[in-house]
C-alpha cells in the first residue's frame, strides 16, 4: 500500500476543490431523508409507512431523472444543464412542506426528478482531472467525503426537525440545495478533457483493459464480421440508443443496484434491532462506528495498487453482512457492523472507477446518470425487501435477506465479469506500440 498517493493527489488544487465543492453541493441533501421522514409523521401525522411512501416516490424521481440529467450534461454543457435543478430545488422545497400528503406525494416525485445531479458530476468531473491508476484514490476520497457528509448530515436534520420545525427544515434543505448548484455553477468542473489546460490533467498510465472497451459494445461490427449471428431488432435498438453500453458495463451496474440494496436493507435491520430492543436512543453508536469502518476501508483500498472487481468487494461485504443478525446488543450490533462497513466505500470507489475507465469522456455523464440509478434503485428495493422479512421473523431476517440476495448478485457478477470481452489470441497493433 501507498498512502503517500493520498497526498499527491490533494496538492491538486483542482481535484482538491472539487472534493471540497462537491461535499457541499452535498450536504444539504444528506439532511433531507430524515427531515422529509419526520415531517410526515410528526408534522402530518402519518405513520411510517406513508413517509416510506414519500422517500420511494423521491427515489423513483432520482433513478428516472438521472440519466436524463446526464444526457443534459453531455449535450449542453454542466452550467445551462444545472439551471433546471436550480430553480425546481428551491421552488418545490419551498412549497412541498406546506402541501397536504397526497400533494406532497406529486412535489416529491418532481422533486426528485430535478434532484440536483451532484453525484455523477462530481465523480464525472473526478473521471476527467484524474486517470490511470490515481483515479481509484480519487473516486475512494470522494466516497469517504460521502461517508462523513452523511454522518453529520441525519444529525443536522434530526435537530432542525425536533428544536425548530420540519416546515423550515425541508425550506431550508431546498433553498441550501439552489445555492449548492449556484456554487457549482461557478467553480463548472470539467466534464470533458478538452475543457482542461494540459497543466491540470494528472498524466498517469491508461487503464487496464482500456484497448478491449470498444470489443465490449453490444453487437459491435466485429463480431458480425467474425461470422456470428446477426444481432436481433431489440439488440439494435440498444445499441442505438446506448452506444456506450457494454456488457462489463451493464455487469457494474447490477453490482451498483446490489450495493445499494444491501446498504439500505442494513439500514433498516440495524434500526429494527434497536427498536425491538428498546435502544433507539443508541443508534447513533451504530451509524458512527458503521460509517468510521466505510472511511477506514475506503483509506486502504485507495492505497493499492492494483484495482479489485466491485464484484468481489459486493460478495464481501454481502457474506460479512450476515454475522450482524446474530447481535444482541447495541455493542455488539456496532461491533459486527464493522467488517461489513469496511468494504462499503470501496464498493462505490470500485464501481464508480470501473465505469469511468468504459465509457468515453463524451457519453460519461448519461453513464454516470444510469449508474447512479442502478444504485439508488438498489437502495430502494433493499428496505422493503428486509421490511418483510423484519415483519416476519425478526430484525435477524432483514440481514439475512439482503445479505444471501447481495452476495447471489455480487457472485454472479464475478462469474460474469469477462462476458463481453473478446479473448486476447493475438497482440492488436496498438496494442503492441502502447507495450513499447
Amino acid at each position: 500500500m501507498n498512502f503517500a498517493v493520498y497526498r499527491d493527489l490533494l496538492r491538486i488544487r483542482s481535484v482538491r476543490t472539487l472534493l471540497i465543492v462537491g461535499m457541499i453541493a452535498r450536504f444539504p441533501h444528506s439532511a433531507a431523508g430524515v427531515l422529509l421522514t419526520l415531517h410526515v409523521v410528526q408534522t402530518l401525522d402519518r405513520g411510517y409507512a406513508e413517509a416510506g411512501a414519500v422517500a420511494a416516490v423521491v427515489t423513483i424521481g432520482i433513478a428516472v431523472g438521472a440519466p436524463w440529467r446526464g444526457r443534459r450534461i453531455d449535450s449542453a454543457g454542466l452550467r445551462r444543464a444545472l439551471v433546471p435543478s436550480i430553480v425546481a430545488e428551491a421552488a418545490i422545497w419551498s412549497v412541498a412542506p406546506h402541501l397536504p400528503y397526497h400533494w406532497l406525494l406529486v412535489a416529491a416525485l418532481v422533486g426528485g426528478l430535478f434532484t440536483l445531479p451532484a453525484f455523477s458530476v462530481i465523480r464525472q468531473a473526478l473521471g476527467v482531472l484524474v486517470d490511470g491508476d490515481r483515479r481509484r484514490t480519487a473516486f475512494t476520497l470522494d466516497a469517504i467525503s460521502t461517508e462523513v457528509i452523511f454522518m453529520a448530515g441525519p444529525a443536522v436534520g434530526v435537530v432542525l426537525a425536533t428544536q425548530v420545525s420540519t416546515v423550515l427544515g425541508l425550506t431550508l434543505v431546498g433553498l441550501a440545495t439552489a445555492s449548492a448548484g449556484l456554487f457549482l455553477m461557478w467553480f463548472n468542473p470539467p466534464t470533458r478533457s478538452e475543457q482542461l489546460p494540459d497543466a491540470v490533467t494528472v498524466s498517469a498510465a491508461a487503464p487496464a483493459g482500456i484497448g478491449e472497451a470498444a470489443a465490449d459494445l453490444i453487437g459491435s461490427h466485429d463480431a458480425v464480421h467474425q461470422g456470428e449471428r446477426r444481432p436481433s431488432l431489440l439488440r439494435r435498438g440498444v445499441r442505438r440508443a446506448f452506444p456506450w453500453l457494454t456488457v462489463p458495463l451493464v455487469v457494474v451496474m447490477v453490482i451498483a443496484a446490489g450495493a445499494g440494496l444491501v446498504l439500505s436493507g442494513s439500514e433498516v435491520g440495524i434500526v429494527a434491532a434497536l427498536e425491538h430492543a428498546g435502544n433507539e436512543g443508541q443508534l447513533g453508536l451504530v451509524f458512527v462506528a458503521w460509517c468510521a469502518a466505510s472511511v477506514v476501508g475506503g483509506l486502504l483500498y485507495g492505497a493499492l495498487h492494483r484495482p479489485v472487481p466491485p464484484s468481489l468487494l459486493l460478495l464481501g461485504m454481502a457474506l460479512l453482512t450476515l454475522p450482524m443478525a446474530f447481535a444482541d446488543s447495541t455493542l455488539s450490533l456496532a461491533l459486527l457492523s464493522i467488517p461489513a462497513g469496511l468494504l462499503c466505500a470501496p464498493v462505490l470507489s470500485a464501481a464508480s472507477e470501473k465505469v469511468a475507465d468504459l465509457v468515453p469522456e463524451d457519453r460519461r455523464g448519461e453513464a454516470m446518470g444510469w449508474y447512479g440509478s442502478a444504485l439508488t434503485s438498489g437502495v430502494a428495493l433493499g428496505a422493503p425487501v428486509a421490511g418483510v422479512l423484519i415483519d416476519a421473523t425478526g430484525p435477524w431476517g432483514g440481514f439475512t435477506a439482503v445479505g444471501v440476495v447481495s452476495a447471489l448478485i455480487g457472485a454472479a457478477g464475478f462469474a460474469a465479469r469477462n462476458l463481453g470481452q473478446r479473448p486476447a489470441t493475438a497482440e492488436s497493433p496498438q496494442a503492441a506500440g502502447r507495450s513499447r
